[in-house]
């Protein structure tokens, strides 16, 4: 799997994570904004508690019998409070508390007006000269508290949005960026010989000039392949009667002349013309690998064709005894693979093994389901050549005689029809040869059905 990451997914991530940041940024600031009114609220609280507490406690003291101590207001009923009050004389003895103020240890001595302590928000209000002071008090933790149970309040619906975000988003990207993901596959369905205008309808507007500039640069290399090809293709077949009219006169003065020195240059030139017709035949084969037409339009079993295939090799070198041919016992491979690209790619990986083998040892040729793997016997190729070999007019340590174009043309079949070709010396497993496999897909059309 490929380490990077889709479009679709950096613009789901990115967009549900800006959406998450921008609200958590917002609950921030509401937090802030909320705890600024919490306090305005709570202070006023505090105030409004002291001004109504200080002329009850004024009239429950002169109520009093002389000498009376702290009194404590018992609740109405039980509850918690949140603000509590103590009411003190000029000397700070606790004249009047309500029922919770010890346990807040509210401070003595504080001026008049909102003072905070560590624990405590207080508000103190004097009256009849001083002589009467009211305290009111809050916890700290009361307030932070309250804040907090708002913010949460607004931070807990991002823990539901960021899933529904996420998939409202993939949603969106999917159907938005849908004609553009049908032009990446219409692009990677072009190769195979197909170098076909990719269809620009429905892509989005900063896409439109990318479909153009593709479909223009296909148009170039279409021609610049078609006319590579025809140039290779016209200059095999228009050699192709010359070479042949000038092989047949000069086996024909071969015959003609006498035993001697005159002769045996018109043997050599005999076997430069055959040389010559195979090399054209090899680029005619070549042009057509590298063209179209690659794939049948229904598919068919490659069994039978490569028993036509030997069997032709044995008509025209006799070497069938070289072969050793094996079979799958379900019958081979089922491809959308040509059967005459099959039959050039499958004779010039056999010749190529039979110029290039020890003679002494036969070809295997193998046929599975899945593959076809061709070995051969002889010295190894060494590693820095091998990538070489699949270009036109390479070949490797070898003596035998060879235009170096057939694993180029095996090579150039394989690209064109969406195959795999793998070659390796030594043979895997063994110390020495050469092996070449070719790996078949399966069809389109059956993987469709």
């Amino acid at each position: 799997m490929s380490g990077r990451w889709s479009l679709r997914r950096r613009l789901g991530l990115w967009l549900t994570l800006s959406v998450a940041a921008l609200w958590l940024a917002a609950a921030t600031v509401a937090g802030l904004v909320l705890q600024h009114e919490i306090d305005e609220v709570f202070d006023s609280a505090l105030q409004e508690v002291a001004q109504r507490v200080l002329p009850l406690a004024y009239s429950e003291l002169l109520a009093r019998e002389d000498g009376a101590g702290a009194h404590h207001m018992p609740p109405v009923g039980p509850h918690r409070e949140f603000i509590t009050y103590v009411v003190r004389d000029a000397q700070g003895r606790v004249l009047l508390q309500s029922s919770d103020a010890e346990q807040m240890a509210i401070p003595a001595g504080l001026a008049p007006g909102f003072h905070t302590t560590p624990h405590l928000r207080t508000y103190t209000e004097a009256a009849v000269r001083g002589t009467v002071i009211v305290t009111t008090a809050e916890e700290l933790d009361h307030r932070a508290a309250a804040v907090w149970r708002a913010v949460m309040a607004l931070i807990w619906p991002l823990v539901a949005l960021v899933p529904i975000a996420l998939a409202g988003v993939w949603l969106t990207l999917r159907l938005t960026l849908k004609p553009v993901l049908a032009f990446r596959h219409a692009i990677a369905a072009r190769g195979r010989g197909n170098l076909a205008p990719v269809p620009e309808q429905g892509l989005p507007e900063e896409m439109a000039p990318v479909a153009g500039a593709v479909n223009a640069l296909m148009e170039r290399l279409r021609g610049a392949l078609e006319a590579e090809r025809g140039f290779a293709a016209n200059s095999a077949h228009e050699l192709r009667t010359p070479i042949a009219a000038a092989l047949a006169q000069t086996q024909r003065l071969v015959a003609e002349l006498p035993e001697g020195p005159a002769q045996e240059r018109a043997r050599t030139i005999a076997g430069a013309l055959r040389r010559l017709s195979r090399l054209s035949e090899k680029l005619l084969q070549l042009a057509k690998a590298e063209g179209a037409g690659l794939l049948a339009e229904a598919p068919v079993p490659l069994a039978p064709v490569l028993r036509h295939v030997i069997a032709d090799l044995d008509r025209q070198t006799g070497r069938a005894e070289d072969i050793d041919l094996s079979i799958a016992a379900e019958g081979g491979p089922v491809s959308d693979l040509d059967p005459d690209a099959f039959a050039v790619l499958a004779r010039n990986l056999i010749e190529n093994a039979l110029k290039h083998g020890a003679p002494d040892t036969p070809v295997q040729v193998r046929l599975t389901a899945d593959r076809l793997d061709i070995s051969n016997h002889g010295p190894v190729v060494p590693a820095e050549r091998m990538a070489q070999l699949l270009r036109p007019f390479e070949r490797g340590p070898t003596g035998a005689e060879g235009s170096g174009l057939g694993l180029a043309i095996a090579a150039a079949i394989c690209r064109g029809a969406g195959l795999v070709l793998e070659i390796a010396s030594p043979i895997p497993g063994e110390t020495e040869g050469f092996s070449a496999v070719v790996r078949f897909t399966e069809p389109e059309n059956l993987t469709a059905s």
